[in-house]
């Protein structure tokens, strides 16, 4: 009950990263779902606390996953841009061919604690 979330599609098809955030409580935590990493620097600057993305499937296919890094900045993973915590699953789906080299699948679960 202490944490704001907010939504934001794909970029390019309807993210509203000011439309998710609108109204919210600024005293409040704020967790974003935004499905791709690379929304992580536009939630900085809006003072988002917590990212959670996807759309990487953590690169999916070694070694093709360096051409992922050119449009993303975190393929999988915690990390941070600036105050912003980014964590990014790897989940358990594919994009393309059905298959994954080096980028074993993933069910993550995020416990958010008070404090």
């Amino acid at each position: 009950d202490d944490v704001s979330a907010a939504g934001s599609g794909e970029a390019g098809h309807g993210a509203d990263l000011g439309a998710a955030l609108a109204g919210r409580d600024t005293g409040r935590p704020i967790v974003l779902l935004a499905h791709q990493p690379v929304q992580v620097d536009a939630a900085a600057e809006q003072r988002v606390d917590l990212q959670i993305s996807a759309h990487t499937h953590g690169g999916q296919i070694w070694p093709f996953h360096y051409i992922v890094l050119l449009s993303q900045p975190v393929l999988a993973g915690l990390s941070r841009v600036r105050d912003t915590w980014l964590y990014v699953t790897r989940g358990v789906g594919y994009a393309g061919p059905p298959m994954r080299v080096g980028a074993p699948p993933e069910i993550t679960i995020i416990e958010l604690v008070a404090g």
